[in-house]
Order: C-alpha cells, then sequence, then structure tokens
C-alpha cells in the first residue's frame, strides 16, 4: 500500500475501505483499468468493418492490417486482468508478514508497470501508424471514432503505467531503507551480549572481572612470594 514499508512491524494491520480507494495508488490503478476496457472494447466491438456494403468479410480498421488490432486487443486484456490482481495485492499489503515477501511484491509491480508502459507505448505507434496509412472508406467512417479513441487511450495509458512504475520504485528505496533496521535483521538471543568494555585508564576492573570456570581449585600465589632461585 501507499507509504508501506518493508517493516514486519506493522504487517497484519486492519484497511479502511474508504481510505484505501482515496489513495493515488489506486486512483491510478482504477484509471488505468478503465483505460484498458475502452481500449479493447473499442476494438472489439467497432475497429472490425466491411470494405464495402457488398463484401460481408469483416476487416481491421486500421490499414486492414490484423495484427494491430489483435495487438490492442491483448495489450488491453493483459493490463485489465494486472490491473485486478494488483489491486488486491494493494489491499492485502499489509497482511504480508515477510520483509522478503513484501520487496518482491513491489519488486513485482515495478517490473510489471514498466513492462505495460513499454507495451502500450508500442501499442500507441503502432496503432497510430496504422490509422495513418488507412484509406477513408464507408465503413471505416462509421468505427473511425473507435479507432481514434483506442489510440488517444493508449497514449494515456503510457503516462498512467510509467507513473506506477515510479511510485513503485519510490517504494522500494523506502522500504529498502526502512528494512535494514527491522528488527528481524538483528535476532537478540539471551545470553549473546557482549563483555562489558575496559575502562577508559586502561586499568582492568576487578568488580566486572569473572573468572573462567575450572578455576576454583588453583591456588593463587601468596602476596608477594617469589620463586627462589637454585
Amino acid at each position: 500500500m501507499e507509504g508501506a514499508s518493508f517493516g514486519a512491524g506493522r504487517a497484519g494491520g486492519t484497511v479502511d475501505p474508504v481510505d484505501f480507494l482515496k489513495q493515488p495508488q489506486t486512483i491510478l490503478r482504477v484509471t488505468t483499468w478503465i483505460f484498458s476496457i475502452v481500449v479493447f472494447g473499442s476494438i472489439v466491438n467497432e475497429c472490425y468493418v466491411n470494405r464495402d456494403s457488398q463484401d460481408p468479410e469483416l476487416l481491421c480498421i486500421f490499414n486492414e492490417n490484423e495484427s494491430a488490432c489483435s495487438y490492442g486487443i491483448a495489450i488491453g486484456i493483459i493490463a485489465f486482468f494486472g490491473c485486478i490482481f494488483f489491486f488486491v495485492l494493494d489491499l492485502n499489503f499489509q497482511q504480508i508478514s515477510s520483509v522478503k515477501d513484501r520487496k518482491r511484491a513491489v519488486l513485482l509491480d515495478l517490473g510489471f508497470s514498466g513492462f505495460l508502459s513499454f507495451l502500450w507505448f508500442v501499442a500507441f505507434c503502432f496503432l497510430a501508424n496504422q490509422w495513418q496509412r488507412t484509406t477513408m472508406s464507408k465503413g471505416v467512417s462509421q468505427g473511425a471514432d473507435a479507432a481514434r479513441a483506442a489510440i488517444t487511450f493508449s497514449f494515456f495509458s503510457i503516462i498512467i503505467w510509467v507513473v506506477l512504475a515510479v511510485r513503485a520504485l519510490q517504494r522500494y528505496r523506502l522500504g529498502t531503507d526502512m528494512s535494514l533496521f527491522a528488527t528481524e535483521q538483528f535476532p537478540s538471543e539471551p545470553g549473546s551480549a557482549g563483555y562489558p568494555g575496559y575502562p577508559g585508564s586502561g586499568v582492568e576492573s576487578t568488580d566486572t572481572y569473572q573468572s573462567p570456570p575450572f578455576t576454583e581449585t588453583l591456588e593463587p600465589n601468596p602476596k608477594g612470594y617469589q620463586v627462589p632461585a637454585y
């Protein structure tokens, strides 16, 4: 979710549906979801036309290039289901307790958004190029508005998917910085505390010194005792 880090301490938090729907991340996903419907819906419903009234065969309105229509439909469907998937992922992001799983989720969002940005760019260039080469006819004129709508919303989709990719990159950087201080990265075990340091004067403190085990049987040398020389 927006502003969520990778730290495990926030996992399991409840999500307010109203606040979730108001978040920029959610608004962007819903918007690009609608755009994808417009693109593939326009092509499927109105971008297959007859060459003339005597020819019953339906041809792609984009210069009669079937690849152009097929590509636009395919990208629209991929974006449609991709938006649904990441919408659900955003909704359940707080329930992911593992820091590694959160990183994978954000990286998946980043990669998919960047990839869709590229695919929509190709779709816009492809459709616009084929539309410029299209010869106007009576059948083409009937579906011209749908063709222009598909091209226009392909361009808008590029912008939104780029914004989503940038926001995913920001979330990843923020989460990576905060996860450096996550408690699970530094497990504390009983008895793992370090030994106390020496006093600043450099003289060993007898108060904090503990003799190692199995030394009680050794008798210390009497104070001032000197080993006789033979």
